[in-house]
């Protein structure tokens, strides 16, 4: 079984990642993939180098370049795992080759829906290197989002989580999902 795990930046995807790998099952980060595409450029780890890379690696290898350069990493992880975790697809054609990669396993989308705000907070918090400064940057980089084609991914989920409370709270909502996941499939 494959899980995919979408939602805007900030929204919440990591912690449902970790409540999967806690109970043993492996995790491929697809913004990782990008980041690991860049090093091997040569290229600094900046906000805007790896933005380059993603544009490139899409011009290269088609709008889904960063699933199918997944691709491999979950079939090596599936021989060992009954259940693998992508986090980061951002569009339906990436969902479609990880359907068609993987003919034989069940996929299910689960999305995490949290408030711009909200969002926009944690991320200010976080302070990853392409993590906004400022709320335009926020707005610009959603709307990059968007233009991906995220929002289609996360109309489609299977599953879908809202963050609008505590962590701890958000915490046992995702540990309740993953506890249901599991047991029904």
């Amino acid at each position: 079984m494959i899980i995919i795990v979408t939602g805007m930046p900030g929204s919440g995807k990591s912690r449902i990642v970790k409540e999967f790998e806690s109970r043993g099952f492996p995790s491929v980060s697809m913004g990782d993939v990008v980041r690991e595409e860049t090093v091997k450029r040569g290229l600094e780890l900046t906000k805007e180098n790896v933005a380059k890379v993603s544009i490139r690696l899409r011009q290269e290898l088609g709008q889904n370049a960063v699933a199918k350069l997944t691709v491999e990493k979950v079939r090596r992880l599936l021989e060992n795992s009954r259940v693998v975790v992508i986090d980061g697809v951002r569009s339906l054609d990436e969902v479609g080759t990880f359907r068609s990669a993987f003919p034989d396993e069940e996929i299910i989308i689960l999305a995490v829906h949290t408030p711009p705000h909200m969002r926009f907070d944690r991320l200010k918090a976080r302070g990853r290197h392409d993590d906004p400064k400022s709320w335009e940057d926020f707005e610009e980089r959603d709307w990059k989002e968007l233009k991906f084609g995220i929002g289609n991914v996360i109309a489609m989920a299977d599953h879908m989580i809202v963050n609008d409370c505590s962590r701890g709270e958000y915490e046992e909502r995702v540990r309740k999902l993953v506890d249901r996941i599991l047991a029904e499939h």
